[in-house]
């Protein structure tokens, strides 16, 4: 079952795809994410990403919070999601940059998260690659 523009999941019992737009801030909104360790940042989800199958389609890091556009399997519950490329950059980046222990925790422990079903992933992919985010 394919459509022009999209590639469905197929497993035992289902076919479809999932998609959700997720966006989280460090601790105190602190513009940490800069330089080594926006790049670094960004080669962490790359690789939690790749480790489990999932695409990242957009992603943009700003210095006080991260967008990131990501298709990933049906069966993995959001929070999942969030929590795999949340912990692993957190433990990562405090180990790397000693600077980032002055924050009681890297991430907060809220994030917002939109699936695009009511909107095109594109439109998502659009806004997240928007310059306005730059500083």
């Amino acid at each position: 079952m394919k459509n022009e523009s999209r590639d469905y999941k197929h497993n035992n019992h289902s076919v479809g795809m999932a998609t959700v737009h997720l966006v989280w801030i460090p601790k105190r909104r602190k513009p940490v994410l800069v330089g080594k360790i926006r790049v670094r940042l960004a080669q962490i989800l790359n690789e939690v990403a790749a480790e489990r199958d999932w695409i990242i389609k957009a992603l943009e890091i700003a210095p006080d919070h991260v967008h990131i556009l990501v298709e990933y399997d049906p069966k993995t519950p959001i929070n999942s999601v969030v929590k795999a490329f949340k912990g692993r950059s957190s433990r990562l980046l405090r180990q790397e940059f000693p600077e980032l222990l002055k924050l009681p925790t890297l991430w907060t422990h809220a994030y917002f998260y939109d699936t695009t079903g009511k909107i095109s992933s594109a439109i998502i992919q659009e806004y997240i690659n928007d310059p306005h985010h730059s500083k």
